[in-house]
């Protein structure tokens, strides 16, 4: 079994973290910076960071927090949020993140990821999908614009396309399960790990550690990422990792 990673993510909007329920309803979280150096000294893999209105409101990436958060962390850090073309990615990965994640830009121009990962590698490419069931699709539907708009994509079929055009890594989020704290969605994750041939991390309703445990192994995961539990101190990084040792799973 490779080494399972466990990955706080930081919603950024407005230079503040927030954390939400099926993507609205947000409230504060803190400060970026101070979050990133807490999760870095607590033992958390990678970090995630994804400026969630950026797409939807037409913004570039904060680049000036990215610095400051890049300044403070010895870990991965991934940056994610307006990020629509091949500059955007070189600005981001200046300021002081080691992979670009694309959503909604590479939806819109699939090209992007296969100029990303010509340009940068593979590895620094992390293609994010929010995912919803659909009853008409009979399977998962992918969503863009931090969740507000449907696409013609079935979430395994784009998940298959995104990896053929270069993506290292899958950002896959349960809109259903978000925020919900019952439990990642393990159909969905296991659906997409055993189509694809790259890293996908289990995104959207982690509530406690055995919620990690399920989908390292029903849900086929290699990363399991979390925001709301681990913000508000429900659980920490560290008594997942425990937990997880306990259990036998392999960790960093």
């Amino acid at each position: 079994m490779l080494t399972k990673r466990i990955i706080p993510c930081l919603d950024v909007k407005e230079g503040r973290v927030v954390k939400g329920i099926q993507f609205v309803g947000l409230r504060d979280a803190g400060d970026p910076v101070e979050l990133a150096a807490f999760y870095d000294e607590e033992g958390a893999d990678e970090l995630v960071f994804l400026d969630i209105s950026a797409s939807h409101e037409g913004r570039k990436t904060m680049v000036d927090v990215v610095r400051e958060v890049a300044a403070t962390l010895a870990i991965p850090f991934t940056v994610g949020g307006g990020i629509n073309a091949l500059e955007d990615m070189k600005r981001v990965l200046r300021a002081g993140a080691d992979k670009v994640s694309v959503n909604t830009a590479a939806v819109l121009n699939p090209e992007l990821i296969k100029e990303g990962a010509d340009y940068f590698g593979s590895q620094c490419i992390v293609v994010a999908i929010d995912a919803k069931y659909d009853e008409e699709l009979n399977s998962w539907r992918v969503y863009t614009h931090g969740g507000r708009k449907p696409t013609e994509w079935e979430v395994v079929e784009w998940a298959k396309h995104a990896v053929s055009l270069g993506a290292g890594e899958i950002l896959l989020t349960s809109m259903d399960q978000d925020g919900s704290k019952t439990g990642f969605n393990n159909t969905l994750t296991k659906a997409v790990s055993e189509a694809t041939s790259v890293p996908v991390i289990a995104s959207g309703g982690a509530g406690n550690a055995e919620h990690f445990y399920d989908t390292f192994t029903e849900g086929k995961a290699d990363a399991a990422l979390a925001a709301s539990i681990f913000h508000y101190k429900e659980t920490s990084v560290t008594a997942v990792k425990d937990y997880l040792k306990k259990q036998g799973v392999t960790i960093r």
